[in-house]
């Protein structure tokens, strides 16, 4: 009876395996998100670009971006 072996699932060198994975999934939604709403940048007029204080040129500039920055 003494000789009872730990079994445990989760592993202490997996962890760091996780931890990236999830930074790569967050970046990535995050990316994903930016491209989204500068497609919605896009589509504005110029009537809801002057309500938003936002320049044809700051928009340009944002549309110019890839979606990773």
């Amino acid at each position: 009876m003494t000789n009872v072996e730990d079994f445990s699932i989760p592993s202490v060198q997996s962890r760091p395996c996780q931890q990236r994975l999830r930074g790569l999934l967050k970046w990535l939604c995050a990316g994903l998100e930016r491209a989204r709403t500068r497609r919605l940048l896009a589509q504005l007029d110029d009537r809801q670009l002057a309500d938003l204080g936002i320049s044809h040129a700051d928009r340009s500039n944002e549309l110019d971006k890839p979606f990773w920055r």
